[in-house]
């Protein structure tokens, strides 16, 4: 059995092949191909959150599962997630490989914020506002930039210090001029917005978006947790990685849902319906379109299977799957 660790999953997950993989992905009928059973909660470890993602595909002759622990409180080996892929052989069902897989969730969750941004905001995009100083902020932030050009990036923290020494590793470690800014300024003056918070309640004054701005809402995974108020969301074109998990545990949309403030019919379609035309996420240039991301284990899948297949590859190992 193979075991990959974090460090060995980054030299061999490449951002292009990622986004690729992923967008090939969502194009595809991927629901006639796969199995996605809605993730798996449980509580464990003094209050931590212990999630199961199960699942196969026949498009990738793969399958597997994720598990992933989320701690609140003190970091625990320098982090509060801890996240790991197990895929299966193939002719045998037993475990192949243990694929580290924080590193893959943070970029796989951005990869899919890149291609909603690519298919739902406005080609013009020039400003990318980051909610958010964490490891997924750190991802989008490299991730999108990859894929568009802009010419301005702010980010907002939960203060104005972490927002600072964001920036500062934004310089230092990646050469990307960042400015440190309050949640109004991002809110008023990003074309494109990524909420990337565990925040509970909502970041902005919704009021304060531009019409023709596009977000990715990807921090809150919990039915009771939301990173936008009912102004957003009131306004939006609002698109979804899958309907069904959405629907379970988004509370960005399932407590406007409640309260009626919105109705299901502004789920204009999911990714699947987006990426392959089947629907068209901005009819106008002054549209608000929204992407809510809650992540699922298809996209796991597809990222642990190209950081394992590449390795093999660069070890000249012949794959036993």
């Amino acid at each position: 059995m193979l075991i990959l660790s974090e460090e060995q999953v980054r030299r061999n997950l490449e951002i292009d092949e990622l986004v690729a993989a992923l967008e090939r992905m969502f194009r595809r009928n991927y629901e006639a191909t796969a199995i996605v059973p809605l993730r798996t909660q449980m509580k464990a470890f003094d209050g931590a959150t212990c999630l199961v993602m199960p699942c196969s595909d026949s498009s990738l002759h793969a399958a597997g599962l994720k598990v992933v622990t989320v701690r609140e409180g003190p970091k625990l080996n320098g982090d509060r997630v801890q996240a790991d892929c197990l895929l299966l052989e193939e002719t045998t069902g037993k475990v192949c490989a243990v694929v580290s897989a924080n590193y893959i969730t943070e970029m796989r969750t951005a990869a899919v914020s890149a291609i909603a941004t690519r298919f739902l905001a406005r080609p013009d995009a020039r400003t990318l506002g980051i909610f958010g100083t964490g490891r997924q902020a750190i991802a989008h932030l490299l991730v999108l930039t990859h894929t568009h050009k802009y010419e301005r990036i702010l980010v907002c923290g939960s203060s104005p210090s972490r927002s600072e020494a964001f920036a500062e590793a934004a310089a230092s470690e990646h050469t990307l001029a960042v400015e440190p800014v309050d949640s109004r300024t991002c809110a008023r003056e990003s074309d494109v917005i990524c909420t990337c918070t565990n925040s509970r309640t909502p970041l902005f004054d919704g009021s304060h978006i531009r019409e023709g701005t596009h977000l990715n809402l990807v921090g809150g995974y919990q039915p009771d947790v939301r990173e936008v108020d009912d102004f957003v969301i009131s306004r939006a074109r609002i698109v979804v990685d899958t309907h069904e998990a959405a629907l379970e545990e988004a509370g960005d949309l399932l407590i406007p849902l409640r309260s009626k403030a919105i109705h299901e019919k502004q789920i204009i379609g999911d990714l699947h319906a987006i990426v392959s035309e089947k629907v068209r996420g901005r009819a106008q240039a002054g549209d608000i379109t929204l992407f809510k991301s809650v992540g699922f284990a298809l996209e796991d899948l597809v990222g642990a299977t190209l950081v394992y297949e590449r390795f093999l590859k660069q070890s000249a190992v012949a794959p036993t799957r």
